[in-house]
């Protein structure tokens, strides 16, 4: 069965950075944009970035951020390895939260990729913890 499992998560400094990583399993990995979403204690989940499932050029992708994450974050996949991952630098304690992929088959649209809701499949998660 499909499955989604992340890693990379700790506690990191304000100003540092991580990189998360997703890997996937038991599905066509290529036919599926991928995304990340994080999850605060007491909200909501909410859209970080996604990248899209069809190159627009040679091993080049689509990809859409939140304002948070505009600049600071950048995703990227990997289709040989199943993987996408996630590099954060400038890292805020806002930014703490548990941090989801999640897989959503033939995603293209920018307003789908920023719905959770448009996501087939979905990981248990990584905590990310900013603090001094």
């Amino acid at each position: 069965q499909a499955q989604l499992v992340e890693s990379g998560g700790g506690l990191v400094q304000p100003g540092g950075s991580l990189r998360l990583s997703c890997a996937a399993s038991g599905f066509t990995f290529n036919s599926y944009a991928m995304g990340w979403f994080r999850q605060a204690p007491g909200k909501e989940r909410e859209f970080v970035a996604a990248i899209t499932w069809r190159p627009i050029a040679s091993d080049t992708y689509n990809t859409f951020y939140s304002d948070s994450a505009r600049g600071r974050f950048a995703i990227s996949r990997d289709n040989s390895l199943s993987t996408v991952s996630l590099q954060m630098s400038n890292l805020e304690p806002e930014d703490t939260a548990t941090y989801f992929c999640g897989a959503q088959r033939f995603g293209s649209s920018e307003f789908n990729l920023r719905l959770g809701r448009y996501y087939n499949y979905w990981g248990q998660g990584t905590q990310v913890t900013v603090s001094s």
